[in-house]
């Protein structure tokens, strides 16, 4: 007898949703169903790509009875309350890390679980990798000797720390980071080893968010676990990517690189002391080797659809739905006893902790009521954070557009408010436009699809445009990309003259979407008389940008990069400041209205020459290699026609070999424009620009 199909509902739409999906698509016996968002775009999106129904709210999904079981991937705040509703409605649940706040609430949805005769899962992925599986594999058969400690590693960094957004879950409170990760680390400790006494909590690496709300980037918890001594270490800044967990036992030492699913064990060996160094090392060479070429290939012939972060999915989503199909007991790895244990663990290292290191700094006492006459949507953003900052060092008060009611200025309640509005809404953009003389619309969408570009960044463009239009907007400015123009020839010198390619479908999409963007803005701006500004900053550099800047090179973690191009020629840099203040003029100067302007400083340093003055200012020496464009338009090819023949993808554009060449920004820049027509004054010294876009930039957190 066959066993009954699984109906599955996600409750989130967000980026950690699409690994469920695709791993629930490769799991037997498993149907996704429905998608859940208060969200409709996002819903929308996720739910037309499975071919499923779309709910708003979870009410409605149970109440639908297209759901057995749902996974939750909301933010974690929400996580206790939603796994309760659908819980006590019959449905089993999985929940995303952390799976509640607190060991108390995890505690309670067990309880909710057991209640109702249903089950409770930890997405506690890592532990579903093939290697984790080789590994507890080896400890129970007793390959290691005695185990006496062992060390969890998660050392990776977290842009939000020092780039944005700062309004997230992650960062509200200093606890968060924990919650965040912390389940990752600890759920290895309590499967292999049992719940741990911690010991001593060490933090390190402070960084001050805007209001002066200090987060502590390191943490280094002991602990003990079944006589098992236990090092946990968690680094947020700009480090070398190390997401490992290593075993010590009297026979030898394992370690899992769980970021890569790889296994390699380091044994001792009988030969003598000639051979026995030699042997031990072609014996981890070997390993090296195999376990990289297993992967290798696992990858390719896959098509990258069993990329480790994919195949910890699929291999949690198999060993949850596998025995309940099957009616046999859960799998302890994802069980709600063991997420109980888990957090009951992290409990314990928040109780080690002064409690003064749990409180986020209070918000500044306001005083008054802003009274905003500039709106920046985009404002928690990097440019966004700069130009408001600047707009009130004018003496102007802002409205902020963001996704939540949490913003970036905790030091700013008298002069900024931050107001939730969707994009999608044009009656609440209109509303939240009233008393407003200029927006600046800094909003972006990276979207894989042409028809998405034109639903999530074109018509999203158009939509705020024509609410500025109904709501009596004095100025609108739109932040363009200089992507958009064609910047393979190194003898073409581009001014605001320069036309952008008649045919754009062969750019990448950013470019090609923003380009779109900025001729129906500019139809709206001569037929319907829209007082349209379009800026278009360069490659921004400063405090509050990131080391790993995608308009440089492609990024390797933070040690290495491949530049665009053979990284000699002179980038368009420009830094946030300066980005900030042209914004600002655009906003202002009476005879803007209808002008583009493009913010590019003046000519300062060429990619090798950027990374040189990151050593040469903070001894920090990253590894550059030149890439070669003509390679890279080719193996993009490659993928392209992998993505269209094999994986039956649709809408995806191919970037020619001049896009490719653009990216090295081949071409120079005059910017003449708007320092003779605003006033715009970048900075000219050389000194100074490294100073600010190296020295004070707090590239790697610390």
């Amino acid at each position: 007898m066959s066993s009954p199909t699984i109906r599955v509902g996600l409750i989130g739409a967000g980026y950690i949703a699409n690994w469920h999906a695709d791993a629930l698509r490769a799991t037997d016996g498993v149907e996704i169903t429905a998608v859940c968002d208060p969200s409709e775009a996002a819903a929308r999106g996720l739910a037309d790509r499975l071919g499923v129904r779309v709910f708003s709210d979870a009410a409605g999904l149970i109440d639908a009875k297209v759901c057995d079981a749902v996974h939750i991937l909301t933010p974690p705040h929400l996580h206790h309350p939603l796994a309760l509703q659908c819980l006590e409605a019959g449905l089993h649940v999985l929940v995303e890390k952390p799976v509640a706040t607190s060991a108390q609430e995890t505690a309670e949805v067990e309880a909710a679980a057991q209640n109702n005769g249903v089950r409770f899962h930890a997405g506690h992925n890592f532990m579903g990798l093939p290697s984790y599986d080789r590994l507890k594999g080896m400890l129970d058969r007793g390959d290691l000797g005695r185990v006496s400690n062992a060390e969890v590693h998660w050392c990776l960094p977290l842009a939000p720390l020092r780039s944005g957004p700062f309004g997230i879950w992650l960062l509200r409170e200093p606890k968060n980071l924990l919650l965040e990760l912390g389940p990752h680390l600890m759920g290895f400790v309590v499967d292999l080893f049992g719940v741990p006494d911690v010991q001593a909590v060490q933090l390190s690496k402070p960084i001050e968010l805007p209001g002066d709300d200090t987060r502590q980037q390191g943490w280094r918890i002991m602990a003990e676990a079944g006589g098992v001594d236990v090092t946990l270490t968690i680094s947020m800044v700009e480090t070398f990517d190390d997401r490992s967990l290593t075993i010590r036992g009297s026979s030898g030492r394992a370690r899992l690189d769980f970021a890569a699913d790889t296994l390699v064990v380091e044994r001792e060996n009988a030969s003598d002391l000639v051979l026995n160094p030699l042997r031990r090392q072609l014996d981890l060479g070997w390993q090296h080797l195999s376990e990289g070429v297993g992967n290798a290939v696992k990858q390719l012939v896959s098509l990258n659809r069993k990329s480790p972060y994919a195949l910890s999915f699929q291999g949690m989503s198999a060993a949850i739905y596998d025995p309940l199909r099957k009616g046999r007991p859960q799998d302890a790895r994802f069980s709600g006893a063991s997420a109980v244990k888990v957090m009951t663990a992290l409990d314990q290292v928040l109780e080690c902790l002064p409690s003064g290191e749990l409180q986020p700094a209070s918000p500044k006492g306001k005083t008054r009521d802003p009274k905003p006459t500039a709106m920046v949507i985009g404002g928690t953003g990097f440019i966004g954070r700069a130009l408001t900052r600047a707009l009130v060092a004018k003496s102007k008060d802002v409205r902020v557009l963001s996704r939540g009611k949490h913003g970036p200025f905790p030091d700013l309640p008298d002069e900024v408010e931050t107001v939730a509005v969707s994009l999608y809404d044009k009656d609440g953009l209109v509303d939240a436009m009233q008393g407003i003389d200029v927006v600046y619309n800094l909003a972006r969408s990276l979207e894989g699809t042409w028809d998405d570009a034109l639903e999530h960044d074109v018509r999203v463009a158009m939509r705020i445009a024509e609410a500025c239009q109904a709501a009596g907007v004095k100025r609108l400015v739109y932040t363009g990309t200089i992507a958009s123009y064609d910047m393979s020839d190194p003898s073409v010198r581009i001014t605001e003259d320069t036309p952008f390619p008649d045919d754009m479908t062969d750019r990448n999409m950013y470019a090609r979407s923003k380009a779109e963007c900025e001729s129906r803005l500019m139809d709206m701006y001569r037929k319907d008389g829209l007082p349209l500004v379009i800026a278009r900053p360069g490659i921004v550099l400063g405090h509050g940008g990131p080391l790993q800047h995608w308009g440089i090179g492609r990024w390797h973690g933070a040690g290495a990069v491949r530049i665009w191009g053979n990284g000699l020629n002179i980038l368009p840099f420009v830094l946030i400041d300066d980005v900030a203040d042209g914004l600002v003029l655009m906003g202002e100067h009476p005879d803007a209205i209808g002008q583009s302007y493009n913010l590019i400083g003046d000519p300062m340093l060429s990619a090798k020459g950027y990374f040189e003055a990151i050593y040469k200012t903070l001894g920090a020496r990253v590894r550059v290699s030149t890439g070669n464009l003509t390679v890279f338009w080719a193996a993009d090819a490659v993928k392209h026609a992998l993505k269209t023949y094999a994986l039956r993808r649709q809408g995806l554009s191919r970037p020619s070999l001049a896009d490719w060449k653009s990216r090295a920004h081949l071409s120079s820049f005059n910017n003449s424009k708007p320092k003779q027509e605003l006033g715009w004054v970048p900075e000219a010294d050389k000194s100074r620009f490294v100073q600010k876009a190296v020295e004070q930039a707090n590239l790697f957190g610390f």
